[in-house]
């Protein structure tokens, strides 16, 4: 059941959810559940054997067959759990290498900012602005964002990185990468990793808006629409969707309502396997 439940939670449901437009005018309920689906696939992948274990421990009949089972059970827990760790080291390692890499070129090429600490400007007639989270974290501005922006619409475009940098939107990021790489090729949706990417900008873009205003805002995106930013970065026009996020700033703050089913729905998520390794227990 709980391997059934994992396969279901980790290809049809996050495609389906991929669909719902609907998620992303409440973009931090809509990553909750995210978060939820995915954490209740690995919950529900570990805990198989665990659940199968109480069958061969008290159930007298049919006991071969029972350990047959939790064997085959424990196998993809324990595959699960590898992939899991290797992935982790994987993409954990890379990006911080391509962060610092990037870091101490830029801390070398680019011009300081009296100001501001870890601000950088690029002298670069593309706009382009990316920060570089970690423990030296940097946000780089090319001259070519100084020159196409006004005073308020700068205020967006650094804003929405340092939302990225206070709310540590790196590791979420992470975090959705090592489970798309640890889920098998044949029942991943790199649709829904695109959705997550999306779900995280809009949440810049929100606290860019709550600083500098909704037309600010929408104006820095439409500029930095065609900015290109190193791959360990997070950037203003990251997940190539700045008529979507656009539109979603326009759209307003989330209905309430909206937000309340949704995370009821990531709560009840999250309980499921949980419930079915009690009941199995029980």
């Amino acid at each position: 059941m709980l391997v059934a439940l994992a396969i279901v939670l980790a290809c049809p449901v996050p495609r389906v959810m991929a669909r719902l437009s609907v998620l992303r005018s409440a973009p931090r309920a809509a990553l909750f559940a995210w978060q939820a689906v995915t954490l209740s696939a690995i919950v529900a992948a570990v805990a198989a054997a665990p659940a199968i274990l109480p069958l061969v421990l008290f159930d007298g009949q049919a006991v071969w067959q029972h350990f047959v089972v939790m064997c085959v059970a424990g196998g993809v827990s324990l595959v699960m759990i590898g992939r899991l760790l290797l992935a982790g080291h994987r993409i954990g390692h890379r990006m911080r290498v391509m962060r610092t890499r990037h870091r101490e070129l830029v801390d070398i090429i680019a011009r300081h900012d009296s100001r501001d600490a870890a601000l950088r400007i690029l002298a670069h007639p593309t706009p382009t602005a990316y920060c570089l989270p970690g423990r030296h974290r940097r946000v780089v501005v090319s001259q070519g964002v100084i020159e196409a922006l006004n005073e308020r619409e700068l205020v967006a475009v650094l804003s929405h990185e340092q939302a990225h940098l206070r709310a540590r939107h790196d590791l979420l990021i992470e975090f959705f990468s090592v489970i798309h790489e640890t889920v098998p090729a044949l029942v991943r949706s790199p649709a829904a990793m695109s959705e997550v990417r999306l779900l995280v900008e809009a949440l810049a873009d929100r606290a860019a808006a709550r600083r500098a205003g909704v037309p600010a805002t929408t104006r820095a995106l439409d500029v930095l629409a065609g900015g290109r930013a190193p791959e360990a970065s997070m950037a203003v026009s990251a997940a190539g969707m700045a008529p979507v996020r656009i539109a979603l700033l326009r759209r307003g703050w989330p209905n309430p309502l909206l937000s309340t089913v949704v995370y009821t729905y990531a709560a009840a998520l999250l309980a499921l396997p949980c419930g079915l390794v009690a009941l199995a227990w029980g």
